[in-house]
């Protein structure tokens, strides 16, 4: 039961036990006041010899049930018509309070419309620029919203400093370890070096360029997260097809189904989402297996980009890890040539065009990995369904 119908059941039960109380004191003090028919005695006409008449008590009945049965009809009437009345008037009482609750609860129906959006936002920090602003007295409800837009503000700011930490934390690291590198290139190929040496300086360089995909996708992370100001008309087939291409020739096949997706969007984020699909894909695989990448409709106005894999067995409890940062499977967590942000920035970049991604584990080994955009208004794309 919602507060505006218990707020209503309340006035009207206090109305209705206010006019049934009225009721019964009105009934009590007009049966004080209504008088109670007296024995009196009527006598007859006067007899021819002088003689007193005889009392004549059948008349005296008749009056005296007369004046009862109207003292009681008269009771009766008040208690009636006055409970029709209660009844009339409680009714519009009852459609008062529930239009008089709906009044007061107005600010709150606006501040939880308010918290649902920012609650259902693609990226749940994009939504906290937006604000109550209530108007009105400096009643209980305002203080509330006030106090509700101060939190926003202080997550607003604390989610855009933690944005612009990890973004001009990436750049400052970026200059160093590209120094780092070029100077490792250098001592190696510029001269002889022993077996040591070389073997040292390839082990440094393969550290500095995990080093640097670490801070690639640090940067990339960031920039997904934030809002896309900057949204053009993009085919995913035409991004699948192209990543796919880009794919060196190994031990896993990818396999490509290009149907028409048109979305909206920034281009180079969107294709490094794909890339990320497809890399994780082939990284997390065994010999002899497969990628198979999908795009086309994915119902409801959506576009749907799918990409499935062979590989180890994924358990379902492990499903929702896989997208949080620096996070791998299992021994892979040490092990696993990438640094951890692949699903990451792939969920990221999703929501800050308005979609989604989810994963679900493949029966036999391996995962399946399906994103979901809005689809582009311009066009409708007659590609297949992926569900």
């Amino acid at each position: 039961m919602t507060i505006r119908m218990r707020l209503t059941l309340v006035y009207a039960g206090l109305f209705l036990l206010a006019g049934v109380l009225l009721l019964g004191v009105t009934y009590a003090l007009m049966s004080q006041q209504v008088p109670r028919p007296r024995k009196t005695m009527i006598s007859g006409p006067p007899t021819p010899t002088g003689t007193p008449p005889p009392p004549m008590t059948d008349n005296w009945q008749v009056i005296t049930r007369i004046e009862e049965d109207a003292r009681r009809e008269a009771l009766n009437a008040l208690l009636t018509q006055g409970g029709i009345a209660l009844v009339v008037v409680g009714a519009a009482a009852i459609a008062f309070g529930w239009l008089l609750a709906g009044r007061m609860l107005q600010p709150l129906h606006r501040m939880t419309e308010t918290a649902r959006r920012i609650a259902d936002s693609p990226a749940a920090d994009r939504g906290l620029r937006e604000r109550i602003a209530l108007s009105g007295p400096n009643d209980e409800i305002k203080e509330l919203a006030d106090t509700f837009d101060v939190m926003l503000e202080h997550l607003d700011h604390a989610f855009d400093g933690q944005r612009r930490f990890i973004a001009n934390a990436s750049h400052e690291l970026r200059t160093p370890l590209t120094l780092n590198r070029a100077l490792l290139e250098v001592a190696v190929h510029k001269g002889p070096a022993s077996a040591e040496v070389r073997h040292l300086a390839e082990t440094l360089l393969e550290i500095n360029a995990r080093h640097e995909r670490l801070i690639d996708g640090l940067l990339v992370l960031a920039r997904s997260e934030s809002e896309v100001l900057e949204q053009s008309y993009v085919d995913l087939a035409d991004i699948v097809e192209h990543v796919a291409a880009q794919i060196p020739p190994g031990p896993v096949t990818v396999r490509t189904t290009a149907e028409e997706a048109p979305t909206t969007g920034n281009p180079v984020l969107l294709e490094r989402l794909v890339q990320n699909l497809v890399e994780n894909g082939v990284r997390h695989n065994i010999p002899d297996g497969w990628v198979e990448v999908t795009s086309g409709a994915g119902g409801n106005g959506s576009v749907a980009v799918k990409v499935t894999n062979t590989g180890p067995v994924v358990p379902k409890y492990e499903i929702p890890t896989l997208f949080e940062p620096f996070r791998r499977l299992g021994a892979d967590r040490l092990s696993a040539p990438g640094a951890g942000l692949g699903l990451s920035i792939v969920q990221a970049v999703a929501r800050a065009h308005g979609g989604d991604a989810h994963a679900e584990p493949r029966p036999g080994g391996g995962l399946v990995v399906t994103v979901t955009l809005p689809m582009a208004e311009e066009s409708v794309p007659s590609g297949t369904l992926l569900e």
